[in-house]
């Protein structure tokens, strides 16, 4: 039983929920795979219903990394290199900020502000300052990297960000990947140098990372066959749906 095995058993959660997570990581995978968003929000969601609170963040940071790293790999042909660099370079910013921060602002209103301005991204005109230009990415990067040091999901704001950015489906999804490895990469160094204990979790977070790349396998296929038009509708009210669903849950901390 796995919650008798070592790197497991001192997580306090059931058999249950140990196998539950480790199947809900397959099936976000494939969800993020094959429409190129949505499987980091929803992983938070199931997460936040068993794991402490003070360990959420991290724990879903590492998983994230394993997760996207193996979805970047597996798409490693199609990644925008001229999206990532500046990206990174803002994302190194926005961590170091964020880790410095001792005062955490309230959870829900940065989740309307992500929320608010994915939706922006995604409905209103793009002004030209967001059509291009390495500062933007850089400034997109940091803010999103910063965000993510407290909401844990920022994937909704850099999908956006990469949608105008990328020519087709697989660039928009595995320049998505290789940037969010490197945001959860920088988180997780973070949360180390303040002493987070990962050993803890260290069983979970392998078995987790491992069906996430299996379901990565599975939603890549998806993805090859759909229809470049299709995705694109899909991506587009897939983002409307997690901006939407972050402000419900936001909404609901004021009752």
């Amino acid at each position: 039983m796995l919650e008798t095995l070592p790197f497991f058993a001192d997580t306090g959660l059931s058999e249950w929920a140990l196998w539950g997570l480790i199947i809900a990581s397959y099936f976000t995978s494939a969800l993020t795979a094959a429409f190129g968003i949505g499987g980091g929000v929803a992983l938070l969601a199931i997460l936040s219903t068993v794991i402490p609170v003070a360990t959420l963040i991290p724990l879903h940071g590492m998983v994230q990394m394993g997760s996207n790293a193996g979805r970047a790999w597996h798409l490693r042909d199609h990644i925008k290199w001229s999206f990532l660099v500046p990206f990174g370079l803002g994302a190194l910013i926005g961590t170091a900020v964020g880790s410095q921060l001792v005062i955490a602002l309230p959870d829900a209103l940065l989740k309307i502000i992500l929320a608010l301005f994915v939706l922006s991204l995604v409905w209103a005109p793009k002004p030209k300052f967001m059509k291009g230009g390495n500062v933007t990415i850089a400034t997109g990067g940091a803010l999103s990297s910063l965000a993510g040091m407290f909401v844990g999901a920022t994937g909704p704001l850099v999908a956006a960000m990469i949608a105008g950015k990328a020519d087709d489906r697989q660039g928009v999804v595995s320049t998505h990947a290789a940037s969010m490895t490197l945001q959860h990469g920088l988180k997780i160094l973070a949360f180390g140098f303040v002493g987070f204990a990962f050993t803890t979790w260290l069983g979970l977070i392998i078995a987790m990372i491992v069906s996430g790349y299996i379901g990565t396998i599975t939603g890549g296929k998806i993805l090859h066959m759909m229809d470049e038009k299709l995705f694109r509708k899909l991506f587009k009210l897939i983002l409307t749906a997690l901006a939407v669903f972050m402000l419900v849950k936001a909404a609901q901390s004021f009752f």
